[in-house]
């Protein structure tokens, strides 16, 4: 076997390879997936060395430890975390040398949710329609690893950067998401629509990388009947029969039925991917389709 290669040795809740993903493929019924944090993903492939491109590991609230079996640089991004080589610990936001056989272990977030652990060379699974990532709604792509997962590592082809740590934004306190209204957003009461914007939700403990859930007041509808599936976006706001709204993340389905209210602004979903369950959300109207 390669010594190109990352044995994970704890895989935590919920560790999963992620890239750039799998968008164009809508009409097939493929979603986009990718990295939720995309920036913080972009930062540790700089760090690592590694082209925009390369797939990195996505982790969710406890981190997860690997092993490589050769000398490699990493990086620890998004949820800031302890991060320690064989129990020592070295600089979150950093380029570290991991030599072969050493233990990363990335710990449970401080803040936040996912943190980006980035290998130089990239993790090197075979590529499912154009992209390595891990597709929790489909099932394509790696499973979500588990403990003693070996993952193939690509060969590196830069340098890593030299900081001693780079600036990152915080976990948002208040999730402040700018929506654009429409295009079913004549399916609610006037009042709904006002409550939907200025009223304050929370993030609910039932979010995962399919959607952000929100815990709050119920938007009510002016219509009773069915909607016809039709395709979903990114961001995409879409109400369910309980009234709350749901923001669609990057492994969201492709088309849905219940009516979608608004779309966010896809400049403000990286903040999503890092909002802990009971963080304040707020949705604000910036114009109208």
């Amino acid at each position: 076997m390669t010594d190109d290669a990352l044995a994970v040795v704890r895989a935590g809740a919920l560790t999963t390879v992620q890239d750039l993903g799998r968008p164009g493929h809508a009409h097939l019924g493929v979603p986009r997936s990718g990295a939720l944090d995309r920036p913080a993903a972009d930062l540790v492939n700089r760090l690592a060395g590694n082209p925009p491109e390369a797939a990195v590991l996505e982790t969710t609230l406890n981190g997860c430890a690997v092993r490589p079996r050769s000398t490699v640089t990493v990086a620890v991004t998004g949820a800031p975390c302890r991060v320690t080589v064989d129990g020592r610990a070295v600089p979150w936001g950093a380029p570290v040398r991991l030599p072969a056989g050493a233990l990363l272990d990335v710990g449970p977030a401080v803040s936040g949710v996912r943190s980006y652990v980035g290998v130089s060379g990239g993790i090197a699974v075979e590529p499912v329609l154009g992209s390595r990532s891990t597709d929790l709604l489909s099932g394509l792509g790696p499973a979500p690893l588990t403990d003693g997962t070996v993952l193939p590592l690509g060969r590196p082809t830069g340098v890593h950067a030299r900081v001693d740590v780079a600036p990152q934004p915080a976990p948002p306190a208040e999730l402040v998401l700018r929506v654009t209204l429409g295009p079913r957003d004549d399916w609610f009461t006037p009042g709904a629509v006002g409550t939907f914007v200025s009223r304050p939700y929370r993030v609910s403990p039932a979010s995962n990388r399919i959607g952000l859930r929100t815990d709050g007041p119920a938007l009510e509808r002016t219509r009773r009947g069915e909607l016809h599936s039709e395709g979903m976006v990114l961001g995409a706001v879409q109400v369910p029969p309980d009234g709350r709204p749901v923001v669609f993340l990057a492994d969201h389905p492709t088309t849905g039925g219940y009516p979608v209210i608004a779309v966010v602004h896809a400049a403000d979903l990286p903040a999503a991917a890092q909002a802990v369950p009971g963080t304040p959300v707020r949705f604000v109207a910036v114009r109208r389709r």
